[in-house]
């Protein structure tokens, strides 16, 4: 079923999927805000240490900034599976293979327009 629709089966086990995603990121974003985020220097010991806290609360700002444009692109696929285009191409509108769509359930585009874009961008960094 390389190239052709997905079956209600499928699609549904791919919203659940991209669901759970969803979830855990923004569960691990609720930790960070709530958790990660609280810096005492009363509590450090010396400058070493509030350099050192200070880094990775910077580091982690980095990679939830990551996840917040992964959490847009899970909300992209969700609405694609609640219009009916989960699955297809957005460049050249065709079929995107269920092997892809298994690794990155979150993709818009077929292999060949990805590998076409990646090159594109090469190309012109």
């Amino acid at each position: 079923m390389n190239k052709t629709q997905l079956n209600k089966a499928q699609l549904k086990k791919f919203r659940t999927l991209l669901e759970a995603k969803r979830d855990d990121i923004v569960r691990r974003a609720m930790r960070t805000r709530t958790e990660d985020m609280t810096l005492d220097a009363n509590e450090l010991p010396d400058e070493m240490d509030l350099a050192s806290t200070e880094y990775l609360q910077s580091f982690t700002f980095r990679l939830r900034g990551r996840e917040k444009t992964f959490l847009s692109k899970i909300q992209k696929a969700l609405a694609k599976l609640d219009d009916g285009s989960f699955g297809k191409c957005e460049s050249c509108e065709a079929p995107i293979l269920l092997k892809r769509l298994q690794a990155r359930p979150e993709t818009t585009l077929c292999i060949k327009c990805k590998e076409e874009q990646e090159r594109e961008e090469k190309d012109y960094a």
